[in-house]
């Protein structure tokens, strides 16, 4: 029987110029779906798992839409909750060489912020599940919203599920010093910590030495000295953190670094040009839990969550749309991108 995720959070509407048209130049907008947890829950059905995504959407047709994105690659829609005025939306102008991309919200007041303890009943949404994933993302919307969070990570250790926590801070939602206090609560449940290159040091204040995310430069010993703090103190299980040496918008290396608690696995590092890299971290996060569950010792995990996010940056949209073998053909030393017949 597939083993049963749940996670949690908020899915957007994404309207997005085509192509690497700025903002002010587009005459019209691409629509698909995405949101932190939304895509992870994605990975994780196209995995083979059985995964659950929880949320509040308005029970007309858009909310309807962002169901039917879901229900597409066999994510569990199930426990979804219906209410609310508004789908919340985000615009995204793909950056191109030296120009960054830009994420513009229009979130506030969605039917996830405007949610209330009383629509969840995680006794029962938890039945039966082995894992229980959050981002940072979630808890940043509203105090209403990282309240239900906090229950819902009771309920989880209250049932035995393992959790997992992507710190995914967001300036544009909450100050650093908000984010700190709001999180340490959080992450006192959390077994398995995710996070890249700044959201340790934006949330917690802990530093990579030697480290210029700006000018693309990574430590990796920097970084086991993070990953060591963030397990002292909080007890995580398991650390893992992206590494992402940014070349220009279009072109990265990408790696990342798993600690067990004792020692640390870096993965092989992969130069990629991107296609898109919404989602990329949310992809790493997919491959993590796919491969702790499917019993991978910790240096094949660390491979698989970045061959998984590897193969994101080259799909369009939110989701992973990548399945268990081609993410193992790429862990496996398969990097060439020939034409497979």
């Amino acid at each position: 029987m597939a083993k049963k995720i749940i996670t949690f959070g908020e899915i957007m509407l994404r309207l997005a110029p085509e192509g690497y048209y700025r903002f002010v130049q587009a005459d019209k907008l691409g629509a698909t779906f995405g949101g932190g947890e939304a895509n992870v829950a994605v990975s994780l059905a196209n995995f083979g798992f059985d995964a659950a995504f929880v949320t509040k959407l308005p029970g007309h047709e858009i909310g309807q839409a962002a169901v039917n994105s879901l229900r597409r690659f066999g994510v569990d829609t199930s426990y979804i909750v219906r209410g609310g005025d508004r789908v919340g939306i985000y615009y995204l102008e793909k950056g191109a060489s030296q120009r960054p991309s830009k994420v513009i919200y229009d979130r506030a007041g969605s039917a996830i912020s405007a949610a209330v303890p009383d629509d969840f009943d995680w006794k029962t949404i938890f039945d039966g599940a082995q894992w229980f994933h959050f981002t940072g993302i979630t808890p940043a919307l509203n105090d209403g919203v990282a309240a239900i969070c906090l229950e819902a990570c009771k309920a989880a250790k209250e049932a035995g599920i393992k959790i997992s926590c992507d710190l995914n801070y967001r300036n544009k939602l909450w100050s650093k010093e908000k984010a700190g206090q709001v999180m340490g609560e959080l992450c006192k449940y959390v077994d398995v910590c995710i996070a890249n290159e700044e959201d340790a040091a934006d949330v917690f204040g802990i530093h990579a030495a030697n480290t210029d995310v700006k000018a693309g430069e990574v430590n990796r010993e920097g970084y086991k000295d993070v990953a060591k703090q963030l397990a002292d103190r909080f007890g995580f299980e398991k650390v893992a953190i992206t590494l992402r040496e940014s070349v220009s918008a279009n072109d990265n290396n990408w790696s990342g670094m798993l600690y067990d608690g004792t020692d640390y696995f870096f993965s092989k590092k992969y130069m990629i040009h991107i296609v898109d890299r919404v989602g990329g971290g949310d992809s790493f996060g997919g491959g993590l839990i796919a491969a702790i569950l499917s019993g991978y010792d910790a240096q094949e995990t660390i491979e698989f969550a970045v061959a998984a996010s590897c193969l994101k940056h080259s799909v369009e949209g939110d989701y992973n749309m990548v399945s268990m073998d081609e993410v193992k053909k790429l862990a496996g030393g398969d990097a060439s991108g020939r034409v497979q017949r």
